[in-house]
């Protein structure tokens, strides 16, 4: 049975829709009204904020820590200062993805890991022979993604100009004064938004202040809860994959074609071959040496031909009002070519968009595809095309 997060009494008194699922065995808001709209809007014109805890936290400490996460990431930290904040992947021994997070350098000695599934356990079989210590960190520690284009205003009037220069990807730690009490606030400039936009991390005891204190100083700013489900749309404009949906881990995978590595979910950016051995690192050399064979994209649908599937049975088009996540094949010259993993309606852009996974040889920019759509119990197909990633990117993102 799902439990509640630190910040659940105030969060279950918003919440109007009585809407939950379970995230990572915790309750979680899908929307606090009866429509997510609301909170989308909010979200890409003034702030929201969600409570992010069911995000698992492992803390690496030791003189070998630097090591250890050197040997697990598909990328290297020798050059991260203390604050910096990394996306990052982590692979099998086939170079095929078990998840993807952050890493945070908090000291020289002490890194944060936060992923979507646990990750303790990767990290204590990949540790023998180093001095570090890994703490699980997630039941004691709460989370509160503030995001959107006034969330740096919010901040200020919660914490005063603590964080106003805080660069994105960036941490840091500071005091700031909840009720009669100095407490420290670790806050990073990341989030799942591709909006601008800051996470807050703290201590349990002091959770429900903070949710307290953050809101009224969102009040001038319109600052509102937000859900999964508007969260959802967000992600897939900012082009940002999602665990169990868009990617299988090989942790759960059944067949080898059910993995990705991180070259097929996009991510050459991230992977640096040329360093000390990391898990994964000779099988991802094997895989660029013969060729990527699939490739993860964005892609718009052509409205007119989705809304001619539609008028065809003298029907209206059917769009979900939340992100839908149910698999859906793609075609090129009649032959299957891949398939879209999540699909939405953008409010603010009005297209039709899509995240998937296609053949590398169907991957360029512009490259037209179509997209099998279900009207009346038929299957139609409409035109889709490649389409450059994230969507959505404002410059306030990274200012």
């Amino acid at each position: 049975m799902p439990r509640p997060t630190p910040f659940h009494p105030r969060t279950r008194e918003l919440c109007t829709s009585l809407s939950y699922k379970e995230w990572a065995g915790y309750h979680a808001v899908c929307r606090f009204d009866v429509y997510h709209d609301r909170e989308y809007y909010a979200l890409r014109n003034q702030a929201t904020v969600m409570d992010a805890t069911p995000l698992y936290k492992l803390d690496v400490r030791g003189p070998n820590a630097l090591d250890l996460v050197n040997r697990v990431a598909v990328r290297g930290f020798d050059r991260h200062a203390v604050g910096r904040v990394s996306y990052v992947v982590w692979c099998d021994d086939a170079g095929k993805v078990l998840d993807d997070g952050t890493i945070t350098r908090l000291a020289e000695d002490h890194f944060r890991v936060t992923s979507a599934e646990p990750a303790l356990g990767w990290f204590q079989r990949n540790a023998r022979g180093l001095d570090v210590t890994l703490r699980d960190c997630t039941d004691r520690i709460g989370a509160l993604a503030l995001q959107g284009p006034l969330a740096r205003d919010v901040l200020h009037a919660l914490a005063g100009s603590a964080f106003d220069d805080l660069r994105f990807f960036r941490a840091r730690t500071e005091a700031i004064r909840l009720g009669t009490s100095s407490v420290p606030l670790l806050v990073t400039r990341t989030g799942y938004t591709g909006d601008l936009g800051f996470e807050l991390w703290i201590e349990n005891e002091h959770a429900l202040a903070l949710y307290d204190a953050l809101l009224e100083a969102g009040k001038p700013y319109g600052l509102l809860p937000m859900g999964l489900d508007a969260l959802d749309v967000s992600r897939v404009e900012a082009g940002f994959l999602l665990a169990g949906v868009d990617y299988t881990s090989a942790r759960h995978a059944l067949i080898e074609r059910q993995t990705s590595s991180p070259f097929e979910l996009s991510f050459d950016w991230m992977v640096q071959l040329d360093r000390e051995p990391f898990v994964g690192q000779a099988a991802l050399r094997r895989e660029l040496e013969r060729g990527v064979s699939k490739r993860f994209v964005g892609l718009e649908v052509d409205w007119n031909d989705f809304e001619a599937i539609y008028e065809s049975f003298r029907l209206v088009p059917h769009l979900e009002t939340a992100t839908c996540r149910l698999g859906v094949p793609l075609y090129r010259g009649g032959r299957q070519i891949g398939y879209a993993t999540s699909r939405t309606w953008s409010p603010l852009l009005k297209r039709y968009l899509a995240l998937a996974t296609v053949d590398a040889s169907c991957a360029g920019l512009g490259t037209e595809l179509e997209i099998e759509v279900t009207c009346e119990y038929e299957r139609h197909r409409a035109r889709a095309r490649v389409t450059e990633t994230p969507f959505f990117d404002p410059e306030r993102k990274k200012a």
